[in-house]
């Protein structure tokens, strides 16, 4: 059993990330802030909140000593503090000037790593406060970083969705697309895979991403010959995009924290969901598992933490959620058999997984299908199967019916506050170089604005372009492709 036992609710904006020391807890916001807690009863440290950055606060950490914190920011830089006063022990710029959206201290406290928005990753000397090493991804934003629990190599993941493996001294080993559309998080358990081979050590390492996807590898380090690095599965149990993960300290367990609202907690050795959490009331962005204790923190843009505590008897045993995910179409071939055990049908669990069915192709069975292509001969058993789907399609239908889908925003799936449905207008396209004489004369604007001010200086009207804002109904509606971005 998992019970929330704090609410922590400081910042006055919404919470970027969440860590914890031996004693304390730290949470820093888009309020340019970072809170530093007592872990014995939350309340807040004398000195805290600690204030340096002039924007957002992205991403602190603690060092494994837990004696310095370091943040980061969109200032461009990276801070550390004295936890025992927080005092500021060094203000580290990155050399571009890019906002800076990560930070990671290595396992024996030596070296530091920032990640900022424009491809560039930092490796610091955490004793001297001084670049030793400086390298870049060819595409995207670092969004996060993790370093191997031998702290020979560490991992960044990119907006792109490319996963990067780099060696101490900042050697490219690997890359590879690990998630479409960006990866947000990434974490290794710090404690090895049981049953290794001789000479080898193996570690899992999950990542997660704009996808709704969290992926499970394996990495395996040897003296001689280096790493390797394999998929191993994919966790979906979020129906929206996931933002942070993270791994208990003895590798028992893996949260998740997602755009759905939800926290998921998994069994790391069955990969089975041991609990669900959906008391944030926004997007959870960050999570994190106390080092030597039961707790949980997660934070979210509701601008809380909660903090959870676990029953250490029921962590013992991964027990099959009662009721599979809510979105059948969305099912793994694992749930599938899991539903066919539920429903009474376990005798049928091989010939499904024999022929691959997931919960779109269990949806799509027919009784043809099931005689001829699945073999089963039992007229009454297939019967009883499609009644069996046929209550699974009810509950689509259902589920799918309930909301329009047009009041749902299509990028992060929530309900959208007082949607505006437009009407089918004529469109209008012009030539670039109609236009371009005007909009060059606008370069010191956005390109959304060069654009509606060169149709002004072309005689349009207001009403004959804006669309989607609060003005009159416009006679009809201008679409502007430029071939170039506007600068």
């Amino acid at each position: 059993m998992v019970e929330l036992i704090h609410t922590l609710a400081d910042h006055n904006d919404d919470v970027n990330c969440c860590a914890f020391s031996s004693s304390l807890l730290a949470t820093c916001a888009l309020d340019k802030t970072i809170r530093l807690y007592f872990l014995s009863d939350f309340t807040e440290v004398p000195y805290s909140p600690l204030k340096f950055h002039t924007y957002a606060v992205h991403c602190c950490c603690f060092s494994p000593s837990g004696h310095i914190l370091a943040s980061c920011s969109t200032d461009g830089t990276t801070v550390l503090w004295d936890t025992q006063n927080g005092q500021i022990l060094a203000v580290m710029e990155q050399p571009s000037g890019s906002p800076v959206r990560v930070c990671r201290f290595s396992p024996d406290s030596t070296c530091l790593v920032s990640g900022a928005s424009d491809g560039t990753v930092v490796l610091w000397n955490a004793q001297s406060y001084k670049l030793h090493r400086c390298a870049s991804v060819k595409d995207g934003s670092l969004v996060a970083c993790a370093f191997s629990p031998p702290g020979n190599l560490f991992v960044t993941g990119s907006s792109c969705g490319d996963l990067t493996v780099w060696d101490d001294k900042m050697r490219c080993l690997h890359s590879e697309k690990a998630h479409d559309l960006g990866i947000t998080c990434c974490d290794f358990s710090s404690q090895p895979v049981p049953g290794g081979e001789r000479g080898l050590q193996f570690f899992q390492l999950a990542s997660c991403g704009q996808d709704c996807q969290i992926k499970i590898w394996v990495i395996s380090f040897i003296h001689i010959l280096g790493f390797e690095l394999k998929y191993k599965s994919t966790l979906t149990g979020h129906c929206a995009p996931v933002l942070a993960c993270a791994f208990s300290h003895d590798g028992q367990m893996l949260v998740s924290g997602s755009v759905d609202k939800s926290v998921i907690v998994y069994d790391t050795n069955t990969e089975n969901i041991l609990h669900t959490l959906t008391q944030h009331t926004r997007y959870v962005t960050t999570c994190a598992f106390a080092p030597n204790i039961l707790l949980l923190a997660t934070g979210s843009m509701d601008k809380t933490v909660n903090i959870w505590q676990f029953d250490t008897e029921t962590l013992c045993r991964a027990k099959i959620p009662d009721q599979p995910k809510q979105f059948t179409e969305n099912w793994s071939e694992d749930d599938v058999s899991n539903w066919l055990c539920a429903e009474g049908l376990e005798d049928l669990v091989d010939i499904f997984k024999m022929n691959n069915i997931d919960g779109r192709e269990l949806l799509n069975l027919t009784k043809e299908s099931l005689a001829d292509d699945l073999k089963i001969e039992s007229l009454g058993l297939r019967s009883k199967v499609l009644r069996k789907i046929e209550e699974l399609r009810t509950k689509v239908k259902t589920l799918s019916s309930e909301i329009p889908d047009e009041f749902i925003c299509p990028i992060t799936r929530e309900l959208m506050k007082d949607p505006v449905i437009a009407s089918v207008l004529p469109v209008y396209c012009y030539q670039p170089v109609t236009l371009h004489p005007h909009v060059h004369m606008l370069s010191h604007v956005t390109p959304w604005t060069a654009a509606c001010q060169a149709l002004l200086s072309m005689d349009f009207s207001g009403q004959e372009y804006w669309s989607g804002l609060p003005f009159p109904s416009p006679k009809f509606t201008i679409l502007i492709i430029f071939k170039d971005t506007v600068r």
